[in-house]
């Protein structure tokens, strides 16, 4: 663990340890697993505490459903599987789920949570970028992803893979959990203030252009974030060299994706490559599923923690990025300075194709307090796959060192 080295990185910040509202760090986590708090029949592996959230893993079974539901108070999901069960699917081994089949999963960790601590659930950032829709479902619950305040019971994921048929085994971490205590709040006035002490966000160049992140004559320069109701996100369509990658677009009939496996598939088997060559906008084809990144590079103070909208009507008939946790520590080097990283956005269009245009605004992020600082820091030696990310695809797909123009659009 990298406790002694967080602490001397950011030792400035030791008066938040004080604060205890917020969203929990990994210490406290940690102290939850060790009362029986969050419970599991299966020792927490180290590497499923992350420095604000706590990685969720698959049981030993999989019940394929007729449809998706939503959790009821009158009654239990256990009994809405039995009537809409479909399959049981044994999980002990590696196991295809199908594109566009609805499964419900019981995790293997639960909970007895104490009445001040309440959970929010996201997908982990690698299960968005596969477009894996998953949600947590709790008993006694009518909202998805939300663990109300002193819950006691077994969790369960929804997963419906939507664009790739992937392979799954019990153990394999599709969500991730983070808890409160207190109440998490909005508050644009505290984000400019924080944004004013110390920068959230910065562009490469200084003027919102891009160039190769390997490019010496690269500058990141810091800008005043824009925000309302949030930080505000646009896209990144343009760059610098025109036959770089601005965007994925996900294929149409691929193979299988073991998710236990890492850089083993070949890119273009699975992706279509968009560049920057002809155009800086592209239009979103209904049930196209793309990967996206953002014009600003994000930085998230070790103190604080972040979240994207799932999604916003008001920005347009589309979803954005719905793996939207943001770690303590995201887009810091390994010494403390602040580099940005850029949030790559999980997009598809609803009903209608949309027209994005460079530089549009796609997505709000916001700020909240943690509870202490974290024992451990986003990307600081803990195994954390997109730290220094631009446009990115999913850890399980080789590297793309470069492009031919013949990939452009």
């Amino acid at each position: 663990m990298k406790a002694a080295s967080s602490q001397t990185l950011f030792s400035g910040m030791a008066s938040s340890e004080a604060r205890r509202q917020g969203i929990l760090p990994s210490q406290e986590i940690r102290e939850l697993i060790r009362t029986g708090k969050i419970c599991s029949a299966e020792d927490v592996a180290e590497d499923q505490i992350q420095p604000a959230s706590i990685d969720l893993r698959l049981g030993r079974v999989a019940y394929q459903v007729e449809a998706s539901f939503l959790p009821t108070r009158s009654s239990t999901i256990g009994a809405k599987i039995r009537a809409l069960q479909l399959d049981v699917i044994d999980l002990t081994g590696p196991t295809l789920l199908k594109r566009g089949n609805v499964y419900i999963i019981p995790l293997v960790e639960s909970l007895a949570l104490p009445r001040n601590i309440s959970g929010k659930a996201n997908p982990k950032s690698t299960t968005g970028r596969l477009d894996i829709f998953t949600r947590l479902m709790t008993d006694g619950s009518s909202e998805f992803e939300q663990i109300p305040d002193g819950y006691s019971g077994d969790l369960y994921v929804e997963v419906v893979p939507r664009t790739f048929p992937i392979i799954v085994r019990a153990g394999t971490k599709l969500n991730q959990l983070r808890f409160w205590r207190g109440s998490p709040l909005r508050d644009d006035d505290y984000l400019r203030s924080m944004d004013r002490r110390q920068k959230l966000v910065y562009y490469e160049n200084g003027n919102g252009t891009t160039q190769s992140q390997e490019d010496p004559k690269t500058r990141v320069v810091s800008a005043a974030a824009t925000i309302g109701g949030g930080l505000l996100l646009t896209v990144n369509l343009q760059d610098a060299d025109r036959h770089r990658v601005v965007a994925y677009r996900a294929k149409k009939k691929t193979p299988a994706i073991d998710l236990g496996r890492v850089g083993a598939y070949e890119p273009s088997e699975y992706w279509d490559f968009i560049t920057s060559a002809r155009s800086d906008r592209l239009v979103l084809q209904p049930g196209d599923f793309y990967l996206l990144a953002s014009k600003e590079r994000l930085g998230v103070p070790p103190d604080h923690a972040a979240e994207m909208e799932q999604y916003d009507p008001s920005l347009g008939e589309f979803s954005v990025h719905y793996a939207g946790f943001f770690d303590p520590g995201f887009g810091y080097g390994e010494s403390g300075e602040i580099k940005g990283t850029r949030a790559v956005l999980e997009v598809r269009a609803h009903e209608v194709p949309i027209l994005l245009e460079d530089k549009q605004t796609v997505g709000r992020v916001n700020y909240f307090r943690m509870a202490g600082l974290p024992e451990k820091l986003y990307g600081q030696g803990i195994g954390s796959s997109y730290q220094s990310q631009g446009l990115s695809l999913s850890k399980q797909f080789k590297s793309l060192s470069a492009v031919p123009a013949s990939c452009g659009e």
